[in-house]
């Protein structure tokens, strides 16, 4: 069996936080965690949060920043609704990954968890064309507003940043190109880690932003 994937949870009311963790306690993949148990800074990665809202507004953003705070930078979004304003807040907290609420089945949250975990991550499609939308209109106006060096990237770099903002995952993007998917996996890793970004959703956001593709 692989390595249980840590896993905090955090509901913005009590009811949807005592269902999820009911749903999730049994659960052979998962392994869940307390505040204390991220205080003692001794939780091996991966490790993702897991965060359950209604409608995702400024106070969600504000508890998705809230997380960072147990360094939990991989995080799985629960929502019903998502306002347009704050979906790109919501990317750049750290969100990788989005369950419909309704969808929200202990099988789909797993395999959310074990997407995210891996350093992958994915939108429903209608939230990714939306992002994308909000992102190319923010182009024009967020142009190194503070200052910051527009990155090069090569054209294996923008290549795959393209396929990922067509929806595609690291083994389509692998079989497109003729790479492993360890290759794909390495070129995104320097990307975000070049860039300090969060990560791959971010990438395309920020790639996007600047006119990097």
């Amino acid at each position: 069996m692989s390595e249980r994937i840590n896993v905090y949870i955090r509901a913005l009311d009590p009811l949807s936080q005592a269902g999820v963790m009911h749903t999730l306690r049994h659960r052979p993949e998962v392994w869940l965690l307390t505040e204390e148990d991220l205080a003692t800074e001794r939780v091996a990665d991966p490790s993702v949060a897991l965060v359950v809202t209604e409608n995702v507004d400024e106070e969600t953003v504000k508890v998705l920043e809230s997380v960072h705070q147990f360094g939990r930078r991989r995080v799985v979004l629960v929502a019903s609704r998502v306002e347009d304003g704050m979906l790109l807040a919501a990317v750049e907290a750290g969100v990788c990954s989005v369950v419909p609420r309704a969808h929200a089945t202990a099988e789909r949250l797993v395999h959310a968890l074990q997407t995210t975990a891996s350093g992958a991550g994915s939108l429903p499609p209608d939230l990714l064309g939306r992002l994308l939308a909000q992102v190319s209109k923010l182009q024009r106006h967020v142009l190194a507003p503070h200052g910051l060096s527009r990155t090069g990237l090569s054209d294996r770099e923008t290549e795959v940043l393209r396929m990922v903002a067509d929806g595609m995952d690291t083994r389509e993007i692998a079989d497109r190109l003729g790479y492993s998917e360890r290759t794909v996996k390495n070129v995104l890793h320097d990307i975000t880690s070049r860039l300090q970004l969060k990560n791959r959703s971010h990438a395309v956001a920020y790639a996007l932003r600047e006119g990097l593709i």
